[in-house]
């Protein structure tokens, strides 16, 4: 067995800007909200290696792992995966990006297994991950948003080419 997610939502905001905001690694930790820093430690191309370090979870824990990204910008895709994986025995995140009429569509779709000794199981992670993809996503659309419109952009208006 092995979890999978997908979630998908739409941003009132042109692609580029989405895709330059979501993919500025070094600004996700004010693009996320639970993200407490982000160290690039190697960048090659479109390929980063980095380490992502969480805020304290409610037990004061403090996670964090490495992982490695590689953005397609002509297929609209990034690919990652974890390089330490923790609990996980692997986890890869797709991000999918289509242009839509008046903004952006995003998609994260994660497929993962977790470790016999992780303290949460596939089904259990699957949970997890769903509800706060979705709270972190909202998060995102809501600051790009914020973005677009102080650059003058409207939903309404046509999308730049």
């Amino acid at each position: 067995m092995s979890g999978h997610t997908d979630n998908t939502i739409t941003i009132a905001a042109p692609l580029d800007l989405t895709w330059d905001l979501t993919n500025d690694l070094e600004s996700w930790p004010s693009l996320f909200t639970e993200y407490a820093s982000v160290d690039v430690l190697e960048r090659n191309g479109d390929k980063v290696t980095f380490r992502l370090t969480m805020h304290p979870d409610e037990n004061g824990a403090v996670w964090s792992w490495v992982s490695q990204r590689e953005a397609d910008r002509p297929a609209l895709t990034v690919r990652a995966h974890r390089v330490e994986t923790g609990p996980f025995e692997h986890m890869d995140i797709t991000w999918h990006y289509q242009e839509l009429p008046g903004g952006t569509s995003m998609r994260w779709v994660q497929d993962f297994s977790m470790k016999p000794t992780a303290p949460v199981d596939d089904a259990g992670m699957t949970e997890l991950i769903n509800r706060n993809s979705r709270v972190q996503m909202e998060v995102i659309r809501d600051k790009v948003e914020r973005r677009a419109k102080e650059a003058g952009w409207s939903s309404s208006q046509p999308l730049p080419r």
